[in-house]
C-alpha cells in the first residue's frame, strides 16, 4: 500500500514470517524504514494457538546495542536470562531488557499451558540504544500490568509501556526519549496522537481505522509526518500500538540480533557468540540457538 495522507509520511505493510510453528508480521526493520524513534524492530506475533503438547520454544540467544521489550494480549511466555532472572510474562506486563554490551536470554511457554494447547498473541520490538549507552552493563526490568499508567477517554483505553505519552510516563527505564502506548478503541471512538514525540508511527494490530478519509487494517504501519498531529477513528473496535521518540544519533547497523553504531563492533559480537564467550543462562543452558551463515 503506497497512499500517502496529510498526516501519514509512510505507510509500510508488515510480511509475514514463519518463524517455525507460528508466523509473526514484521514491520520494521523495512527496506523503506528502519527506525521509527528508537524502533529497530517490531514484530506482531499471532494470533496463533499450538497443538495441545506444543509450545513457542525461542532457545537461548544473544543480543547487544539494544533494549527488548515483550508485550502481550494473550498468552504467557517464560523469560531466563544471563543475569539469572526468571520471569513469566503475562497480558498488560512489561518485559524490558537492556542488552548493552551483552545478555542471552531464552522464551518459552510455561510448562502448565502446554498440555491444554498454548494461544499467543502480542508484540516483540527492540529499541536502539543511543551511543553512550549501547556498552551499558545489561539488566532486565519486570513491570505488572497494575503498574503501567493507563487513560481512558472518550471510547479509548491507553496503556503506557514504555516513555511518556498523554501526560503519563511508564516505569520502565528509557534510555532515550520514547513513545510506545497500547490503544484500544471502542467502534466510532477517535484518538488523536500529538506531536509531543519527534518520530512516531501507528501500528493497526486489530480491526481498522480511518485517518484523513483512508482506511487502514491490521498489518500496516503508518509513519505520520513531523510536527502534525494525526486523528485516528476506528471503524469497529479497534487495536493499535503507538511507537516512536527521540531520532537517534548516528547510523545503526543490525545484523540477527544484534545492534550497534560500530560494524566492527558487530563482528566482536559475532565472534563471542561462535566461540561461546558469552555467558550461559542459567536453568537454561543446553540449548542455544547458532549463529546464522
Amino acid at each position: 500500500m503506497t497512499t500517502e495522507t496529510a498526516s501519514i509520511e509512510l505507510i509500510l505493510d508488515a510480511h509475514t514470517r514463519d518463524l517455525g510453528g507460528f508466523s509473526v508480521r514484521r514491520a520494521l526493520p523495512s527496506m523503506k524504514r528502519r527506525l521509527v524513534g528508537p524502533f529497530i524492530f517490531f514484530d506482531h506475533m499471532g494470533p496463533a494457538s499450538l497443538a495441545p503438547g506444543q509450545g513457542m520454544d525461542v532457545r537461548p540467544h544473544p543480543h547487544i546495542g539494544l533494549a527488548t521489550v515483550t508485550y502481550l494480549f494473550h498468552g504467557e511466555i517464560v523469560h531466563r536470562d544471563s543475569l539469572g532472572s526468571v520471569q513469566s510474562i503475562r497480558p498488560g506486563d512489561v518485559n524490558w531488557m537492556i542488552a548493552g554490551r551483552g545478555i542471552v536470554h531464552s522464551e518459552r511457554s510455561n510448562d502448565e499451558e502446554r498440555p491444554r494447547g498454548v494461544h499467543m498473541h502480542g508484540i516483540q520490538s527492540w529499541v536502539a540504544l543511543p551511543l553512550e549507552h549501547e556498552e551499558t552493563d545489561p539488566r532486565f526490568e519486570h513491570h505488572p500490568a497494575a503498574t503501567i499508567p493507563r487513560i481512558v477517554k472518550s471510547g479509548a483505553t491507553l496503556d503506557v509501556i514504555a516513555g511518556s505519552a498523554f501526560g503519563a510516563r511508564s516505569p520502565a527505564s528509557v534510555l532515550s526519549p520514547t513513545l510506545y502506548v497500547h490503544a484500544k478503541l471502542d467502534a466510532g471512538a477517535s484518538l488523536t496522537v500529538d506531536d509531543e514525540h519527534a518520530e512516531r508511527a501507528v501500528y493497526v494490530v486489530e480491526g481498522a481505522v480511518t485517518c484523513d478519509g483512508v482506511d487502514f487494517e491490521t498489518g500496516h504501519l503508518l509513519v505520520l509526518r513531523h510536527g502534525v498531529a494525526a486523528t485516528f477513528t476506528a471503524k469497529g473496535g479497534a487495536r493499535l500500538m503507538l511507537i516512536g521518540g527521540a531520532r537517534l544519533e548516528g547510523e545503526r547497523h543490525i545484523f540477527w540480533n544484534f545492534v550497534s553504531s560500530s560494524e566492527a563492533r558487530l563482528e566482536k559480537a559475532k565472534s563471542d557468540w561462535q566461540n561461546e564467550k558469552f555467558p550461559l543462562v542459567p536453568g537454561d543452558a543446553l540449548e542455544r540457538i547458532p549463529l546464522p551463515k
